[in-house]
């Protein structure tokens, strides 16, 4: 059996550019493994090691995904071998397409029953493709995971929620998106940069997995901004000190005490 991790070549969002429209630009961003998909590989490896199982990393993009550079940054980082599809045409690829490919990529592994990944890719953040993943190969998916074990022929998996903890024993094949506090991912040495170069890194041509597409957007509208009273207070210190009180008081933001709600 292997243990599948979907992972992400994606720019760095701390510097991606924001435009007035709020557009979000990742031209210049340096790419990268995302952060988020960097600890599934961890939990991966980890559970790898535990089962004595190969790891193995699939993933979707831009040409960039293909290169040298990108390969050997996955490989380095713990995975045993990698299938890549890659190509600039799947640049802007949304969530039901990726999953697709995913799809594809995954039964070309053959043995694989279990496919972690991120809860959500640096870039996007929509938290769907694991789901959607799920469904197109018809596996049982939980997101959120904590921790991830292997127990017999399945896996045990720990959740955090808002209303308390969970703990699943799943039936393989599954899919399971973890947290980003699930592991703490190893920086790659140089032993492991080096060995990354010998690794089996498999790109494959984006035409036999052309996804199906993603649907249609039929429209798309952007949150109004709040309107904004903008309140002058002038006066001496003591005097715009006891307006502005007032002020925030009238509005609801202070409760007759002066403190913060």
């Amino acid at each position: 059996m292997s243990v599948v991790v979907a992972y992400k070549w994606a720019g760095d969002p701390q510097e991606a550019s924001v435009g007035a429209d709020g557009s979000v630009d990742f031209g210049r961003a340096r790419p990268g493994i995302s952060e988020y998909d960097a600890v599934a590989i961890q939990v991966g490896r980890n559970l790898a090691d535990a089962l004595g199982s190969a790891l193995v990393g699939v993933c979707v993009g831009a040409a960039g995904a293909g290169a040298p550079v990108a390969t050997k940054a996955a490989l380095a980082r713990g995975l045993d071998r990698v299938l890549v599809v890659a190509d600039d045409s799947l640049a802007t690829l949304g969530t039901a397409g990726t999953a697709q490919v995913l799809s594809a990529l995954v039964g070309q592994v053959g043995d694989a029953q279990l496919v972690l990944a991120g809860d959500c890719s640096t870039d996007v953040g929509a938290r769907m493709v694991p789901a959607v993943l799920g469904g197109t190969l018809g596996w049982a998916t939980v997101t959120d995971a904590a921790s991830v074990r292997a127990d017999g022929a399945g896996v045990v998996v720990e959740r955090t929620l808002a209303e308390g903890a969970q703990t699943l024993r799943l039936a393989l094949p599954a899919v399971v998106a973890v947290a980003s506090d699930a592991a703490k991912p190893q920086a790659p040495g140089m032993k492991d940069v080096l060995g990354a170069g010998k690794k089996p890194a498999d790109v494959i041509a984006a035409a036999p997995l052309t996804p199906v597409g993603d649907g249609e957007t039929l429209s798309a509208a952007r949150a109004a901004a709040p309107a904004r009273k903008g309140v002058v207070i002038t006066g001496d210190a003591a005097t715009a000190a006891g307006e502005l009180v007032g002020a925030l008081r009238a509005a609801g933001l202070l409760d007759k005490a002066g403190t913060g709600r």
